[in-house]
């Protein structure tokens, strides 16, 4: 029984994480995507808000898994560089992109 529950603890701790990361890697995604518009002023921020939640939402249909298939190949290995990098990128003065 200790076993079922430490594999639990496991698995919440485990998805814990992947929500802290997703936050944060979306957090400076969206940032970076949205800023470059309303900063020249081509969108107003509302504007420019539905329009990355529409094409983010549409990406899927078009590119379908692409990008995750690429990764999964081994030809990056994201497992442990990019939570380190979403940290240098929030505490650091260096861009997100």
């Amino acid at each position: 029984m200790e076993t079922v529950q430490a594999a639990l603890w496991v698995v919440i701790l485990l998805v814990a994480l992947a929500l802290i990361f997703d936050f944060m890697n979306g957090f400076h995604d969206a940032a970076n995507s949205i800023a470059t518009v309303v900063s020249t002023g081509v969108l107003k921020p509302t504007q420019a808000v539905v329009f990355a939640a529409f094409f983010n939402f549409v990406a899927i249909f078009i590119f379908h898994l692409s990008v995750a298939a690429t990764v999964g190949k081994g030809l990056f290995s994201p497992a442990w560089w990019t939570p380190m990098w979403c940290s240098v990128r929030w505490w650091g003065p260096s861009p997100g992109t």
